[in-house]
């Protein structure tokens, strides 16, 4: 191979899909699944009975893990549907700055693109940390979107 032939791969990811297929019928209360493209999760289904020619549909009522909007669908329970793959972490807040949480992950790194909460979370954020509390916060990331969904005081915290 000659060097204008080389490929040269500096970043690389292995390809994981942001999402699983399960079977309607699998899915479970408090489950995630993807509805109109979003990440949800399940707060309600009922299955209906199958009919003269067809499959026993599930209707699912679940709620976007980002924004909080309610969302319906309904499919039949023998169908495939998508499930986002939900990843809970926890970051220490090292600061807030114009809207965005400064936060430290376990190796030590940085992480400045996370989104202050807005309403009561974000209010309770940002006055724990004007009192010069020791913070960790939970961020839920699935689907490349990533929010805080809740804060605690640092157990090392005196």
């Amino acid at each position: 191979m000659s060097d204008e032939e080389q490929h040269t791969f500096e970043t690389a990811d292995a390809g994981s899909s942001l999402t699983y297929p399960m079977q309607c019928s699998a899915l479970r209360k408090s489950g995630f699944v993807v509805i109109k493209g979003r990440p949800c999760k399940i707060i309600d289904m009922s299955t209906s009975k199958t009919g003269k020619h067809g499959h026993a549909k599930v209707h699912l009522v679940a709620t976007d893990i980002f924004t909080g909007k309610k969302l319906e669908d309904l499919s039949p329970s023998t169908h495939n549907m998508e499930c986002p793959f939900v990843k809970r972490t926890e970051f220490q807040l090292l600061d807030i700055d114009d809207g965005f949480l400064s936060l430290m992950t376990m190796e030590g790194d940085t992480k400045d693109d996370v989104k202050l909460p807005e309403g009561e979370l974000g209010d309770k954020i940002q006055a724990a940390f004007d009192e010069g509390k020791d913070l960790m916060v939970t961020v839920i990331s699935a689907m490349e979107e990533e929010a805080a969904i809740s804060f605690k005081e640092s157990a090392g915290a005196a």
